[in-house]
């Protein structure tokens, strides 16, 4: 108890220290407590990152900024209606069939599973493979189930998505129009004695910005990789499982084993085990091989290396507090955890600063 004391005392002493925490804790209720209310202005903040990587490069040409801000901003509604007219109805489409398809599909993995007892009887059982059968029956009612329930409120989805459609454009606008404003009065709301809570923000601001763009641009590559080689081999749904591994790269180790699963079932559905299927396996871990080896490095040279134990574990963390968003920005709040030990002062210095504090005391 009495180490617990000292450590509260020679931290809240430091009124830099006090600021950064208290800063980090405003931070933490707001996003826990109004999270949902404020989705869109964080995704909103989220778009503005990404804008900024071409906002900046336009400022260095000579351009003003204004001018800057206006011709990117119409790239972005060009990218928008694209995704909204070109990209989505095709997703629909495919996603659509392949629901009409997962019967026959159901029926025939069935088939396979019934078979393994016959070549394999020394390893698995008929009751097993009764037992698996009726397992995955049971889920594919589930997942019905709760498409039911998503059509139903699908009216109230589409509502949400117009007032988003509305609403986030002029926020990410502003955003970049305004970013000095908003930082410079977002500074002027801070105590003067900030020294450390600056440093972490310059730190944690510069991991932030390159870490989105970066993420951003790997999804791109990895998407546009993934589509070209599928329809290459004439895989089915090559557009939707192009995007599934696209949005896989989201989630680090994880996300590409989770979605190897569908790319790989679909292509054994379509082809079985033929050499077809081998390309495709081949192809799609070639994919992965370059993604992890080449394009992350080239990606994220600038971005804190975190040990994969500490990203997985700020995956889970931040994934169980904040859902999607927690899991799309776990880097770049363990970087912002990392950042805040570095920049912790030790005890010695704490203890220094507690005698200087008490020395100029009257």
């Amino acid at each position: 108890m009495q180490l617990i004391y000292q450590w509260l005392k020679r931290t809240f002493s430091d009124p830099q220290l006090v600021v950064l925490l208290s800063l980090l804790l405003g931070g933490f209720i707001i996003i826990v407590t109004m999270g949902n209310m404020l989705a869109p202005v964080l995704a909103s903040i989220v778009i503005a990152y990404l804008l900024e990587g071409l906002v900046a490069p336009l400022q260095r040409l000579g351009v003003p900024r204004m001018l800057a801000v206006i011709v990117v901003f119409i790239l972005f509604l060009i990218a928008l209606g694209l995704i909204l007219f070109g990209l989505l109805p095709l997703l629909s489409r495919q996603v659509t069939q392949l629901v009409q398809q997962l019967p026959n599909m159901l029926a025939e993995g069935q088939q396979a599973l019934m078979m393994l007892p016959e070549k394999y009887p020394e390893l698995i059982t008929a009751d097993q493979v009764q037992e698996v059968i009726a397992t995955i029956g049971g889920e594919a009612g589930n997942i019905g189930q709760k498409v039911l329930s998503w059509s139903l409120a699908s009216v109230v989805g589409v509502i949400t998505l117009l007032v988003y459609l509305v609403l986030m454009p002029l926020l990410v606008f502003f955003f970049l129009k305004d970013k000095r404003l908003i930082l410079n009065w977002f500074a002027s709301m801070l105590p003067q004695n900030r020294k450390i809570a600056l440093h972490v923000w310059r730190e944690v601001d510069g991991q932030i910005s390159n870490y989105v763009r970066g993420k951003f641009w790997e999804i791109i590559i990895v998407w546009s990789a993934s589509y070209v080689t599928f329809t290459l081999l004439g895989l089915q749904y090559a557009m939707l499982l192009g995007v599934l591994v696209g949005l896989s790269v989201i989630i680090p180790y994880i996300g590409a084993t989770v979605v190897t699963f569908p790319v790989l079932v679909v292509g054994w559905f379509q082809w079985g085990w033929t050499a077809d299927f081998g390309w495709l396996a081949l192809a799609y871990f070639i994919i992965q091989a370059l993604d992890g080896n080449v394009l992350v490095p080239l990606l994220f040279s600038e971005v804190v290396s975190l040990h994969p134990i500490a990203i997985i574990v700020a995956i889970l963390v931040f994934g169980g507090f904040w859902g999607f968003w927690g899991v799309f920005f776990a880097i770049p709040l363990a970087t912002l955890v990392n950042a805040v030990i570095q920049a912790w002062p030790s005890r010695a210095e704490l203890d220094s600063r507690m005698e200087q504090n008490q020395t100029a005391t009257p």
